[in-house]
């Protein structure tokens, strides 16, 4: 998987059916590209948690990580527990979401 791939493949999809007719130029937006990603029909999300200390996306979601919150911690993906959880989930919880 790779966010860009995933993004690079809707433009191809939604290119694509405007050549067969099914799209128009005009229409492509945000709707149309977010229904042609593999996530299609799957809700963005709301929260990403990043483990292990990094403090990049790592070209993961790209397209839908555009509003959701993010939580960094130095633990790792083994040790991430439900402890780490709720401490994201109250950090997510004092966010002011405009």
């Amino acid at each position: 998987y790779g966010g860009r791939d995933e993004v690079v493949e809707a433009a191809r999809r939604a290119a694509g059916d405007c050549v067969k007719g099914v799209l128009r130029v005009e229409d492509i937006d945000d709707a149309a590209l977010s229904g042609r990603m593999w996530s299609a029909g799957v809700p963005d999300p709301d929260l990403v948690v990043r483990t292990s200390g990094e403090r990049r996306v790592s070209n993961f979601l790209l397209w839908q990580l555009a509003y959701a919150e993010l939580y960094f911690t130095d633990a790792t993906w083994p040790e991430f527990g439900e402890e780490e959880l709720v401490t994201a989930m109250r950090h997510y919880l004092k966010r002011s979401r405009r």
